[in-house]
Order: C-alpha cells, then structure tokens, then sequence
C-alpha cells in the first residue's frame, strides 16, 4: 500500500500562529508594527511567510501610517506583496476610517473635541497632499456627515466658499467644521488660510449657516481658529461689514 504524507506546513506557519494567538490573548499590546503589518498581510496570504515583506514596506513608506496610506501601487513594488495580499493593508485602512466617522454621526462635535481630533488626525493627518475636510452638522450641533471637498498639492488646496455652500445646502446643514492638514507637519496657519477661512465664514453667515471652527491638522498636533479668536473676530467683522451697508 503506497505511504502518504501530510503536507508540510509552509515556513514561518509557527509563527504566524504565535501572532495571531497573541492578538487573542491582549490585542496589539506588545506588537512592534511590522508585526502588524505582518498580520494584516497573512490575512490574504495562505501559505507564504510575510515578515521580511512587512518589515521592507516599513522601511520604504517609514511609519506604519505611512503603510496604510501607500497606493495599492506602490505597495505592489514591495517584493512580497501583491495584488491580492495587500487585501488586509487596505481593508483595514478603510474600515479604520468608517469605523471612526461613525463614532462622529449624531455626536455633539462641538463637546467631543477629541473624537473629532481622531477621526481628523485618522483621516487626513498622515497625507503627503492637502486634504481639505468638511465635516456637516445641524441645528443640534450633532455631526450629520463629513465629506473630503478638495485635493490639493504638497503646500496648497483650492477650496471655493460656493462649492462648500452648495454641499452644505444638499445635506441640509446648519452649521459648519473644516479641516484640512499641512504636510509638512506644522499646523501653524498660512496667510492663505486666513483668507480662506474668512471667506467661508462670511459664505457661512450670508448663508445662515454657522462656522465653529477651522482645524489645521500637523504631525500629531493642530492648529485651532477657534481656540485662537480667529472665528470670533471674523464674525465680528461680517457683523461690522452687514451694518455698515445698511447705514449706506
């Protein structure tokens, strides 16, 4: 009777067992974030070992941030990463963001500055471009949508007040947050952002609708207009703009 042999494991199947039992004893705490990376690659990978690939896309995109933002081509360069095996990297990503735009939805935003920071610092902190972010809320100040208006270059965004009125009146909002991040890594405001953020403050009161804030997103920490007496001041001034024409 001829012998039959069991299929040898494929290299590194010992380890990738330990991490996936170390996730289900205590999560990440521990994980270095190769190892991370390393777990999310096995989640499309059946029988390969995925550390030396984790560690490479670690090393070319620096943080592990970095990682989940590369495009599906640029990690495909990757040697050990392909088209199907970056399933995990980016399903995460993904699922990341829903999961934290979520958390927003029917929240007072205006009393939950820290939700509001994850999400934004989530969402558009690790970006080599400007992202300029428009997040939507009612009367109520609970968060009715967010939504990404603009993509801009490594040093500037084009962001126009009547696009952003147009997307407010569709979702039927009362008031108003931006965001967008400096890649550079410095939330420190340009004068360029002043202007834009009066002008939408201005389209904003003309509108009826209410501008609480302006987060410029940097590395890990932000710039607020509000926090700043930026807001305040430029209502001020509309105010001051409105009765002037009317005493005319």
């Amino acid at each position: 009777m001829p012998k039959t042999y069991a299929k040898s494991e494929h290299k590194g199947a010992g380890h990738r067992q330990r991490l996936r039992e170390r996730f289900l004893a205590n999560g990440l705490e521990g994980f270095h974030d190769y190892e991370v990376i390393e777990l999310l690659l096995t989640l499309a990978t059946p029988r390969k070992d995925c550390k030396a690939a984790a560690k490479a896309a670690l090393k070319r995109f620096k943080t592990f941030q970095g990682v989940l933002e590369a495009s599906p081509h640029e990690l495909c360069k990757i040697k050990g990463i392909g088209s199907r095996n970056l399933f995990g990297i980016k399903l995460i990503k993904s699922v990341a963001d829903r999961y934290l735009e979520k958390k927003l939805i029917h929240k007072d935003a205006i009393n939950d500055s820290k939700a509001l920071f994850d999400y934004l610092y989530h969402s558009i902190g690790d970006k080599n471009r400007e992202f300029f972010k428009v997040i939507f809320l009612n009367s109520k100040n609970q968060v009715i949508t967010a939504s990404t208006l603009s993509e801009g270059t490594l040093t500037a965004s084009s962001v126009y007040p009547r696009e952003v009125i147009q997307a407010a009146l569709s979702n039927d909002a009362a008031a108003l947050i931006f965001a967008h991040n400096h890649p550079s890594g410095d939330p420190e405001p340009s004068s360029e952002d002043v202007a834009v953020t009066r002008q939408l403050v201005f389209a904003g009161r003309v509108m009826g609708m209410v501008v609480h804030e302006h987060l410029i997103i940097g590395d890990n920490r932000y710039f607020s207009f509000a926090d700043q007496g930026y807001i305040a001041r430029m209502n001020r001034e509309f105010e001051k703009l409105t009765e002037a024409q009317i005493t005319e």
